[in-house]
């Protein structure tokens, strides 16, 4: 699996960024601060967050014919992503998030998904082509859900890993989750998926429970700052989360998957693979912004060798 690749099925956004006092209520106008543009999408930014944590990336997603769109290929290619089946579509702008982020670090988001939503089946499977057993799929929900679908199908027909993480939170066929080898919810997804809300870890140890007897091989509920709770088979624990100096939660959850992404290509278990992904979530949010956030490998290696 060392030279195993990671396909990333998602979307590609152009962030928005301004920093607030606070989070604007209804019909509150809040003066910001600092104003930032910056490439984000829950997609690329896993994209981004496996590649700088080694990982051989390609990414299949779909943006529009505009300068946004130009913008995002040229920036992932940067990267050193394979963008070779990043499709354009002329009748839609490529995504753009607003977000505002508050002085605490939380954030909230209003996205339009523009030519996201326009990713074709056809786009997938050319992509797919290239896929070998054990390659990874990994996949979230900013796309068309049968588009979510195929690439967990027909991912598990190339026998390749799956990783589903289910964000944003909406309605997911849960006939799918024998298909998934690594679930990655965060508390409101795991509510969504389970109706358990989970506000301590015994509520994740019952949903994480529940998500393995539907099917799913290994479930990593994130938790923010307390860490991650994994379970699958063999074992359930709280990996605890690392202290740190918080600016910008916003790209946390996706840096968390891309990193987990290349800690299971290298064949580490669970419990080190989700300690490595913590690491990655715990730097990433000392930075402002999304893909600018997510951190290089060696600063990961550098900030595990000083919090063993």
């Amino acid at each position: 699996m060392l030279n195993s690749s990671i396909f990333v099925v998602g979307s590609a956004n152009t962030d928005m960024v301004i920093q607030v006092a606070h989070l604007p209520k209804p019909g509150e106008t809040v003066i910001g601060d600092k104003f930032s543009k910056v490439q984000g999408g829950k997609g690329a930014n896993q994209a981004v967050a496996a590649r700088r944590a080694g990982g051989k990336v390609y990414f299949v997603g779909c943006v529009g014919k505009d300068d946004f769109g130009k913008n995002t290929r040229a920036a992932l290619s940067s990267e050193g992503i394979d963008v070779t089946y990043l499709a354009q579509d002329s009748q839609a702008s490529s995504g753009v998030a607003l977000i505002f982020v508050d002085l605490k670090g939380e954030n909230c988001i209003a996205v339009a998904s523009g030519a996201n939503r326009l990713l074709r089946s056809s786009d997938v499977e050319a992509a797919f082509n290239r896929i070998d057993p054990a390659d990874i799929v990994l996949v979230q929900q900013e796309i068309p859900a049968e588009i979510v679908k195929q690439a967990i199908r027909q991912g598990q027909q190339k026998e390749a890993i799956i990783i589903l993480n289910p964000a944003p939170a909406c309605p997911f066929d849960l006939e799918l989750l024998p298909y998934i080898s690594y679930l990655v919810p965060n508390e409101i997804e795991t509510e969504m998926l389970t109706g358990i809300r989970v506000q301590c870890e015994d509520d994740a140890r019952l949903a994480a429970t529940q998500l393995l007897s539907l099917g799913a091989k290994n479930v990593l509920i994130t938790l923010g700052a307390q860490g991650v709770w994994i379970a699958n088979a063999y074992e359930q624990q709280l990996v605890k989360g690392f202290e740190v100096a918080t600016l910008d939660t916003t790209a946390a959850g996706d840096v968390f998957c891309g990193a987990l992404a290349v800690a299971i290509t290298e064949q580490r278990n669970l419990l080190e693979a989700s300690t490595f992904a913590c690491a990655a979530a715990a730097l990433s949010v000392t930075k402002v912004g999304a893909q600018p956030s997510a951190p290089t490998r060696v600063e990961i290696d550098a900030f595990l060798n000083i919090n063993r």
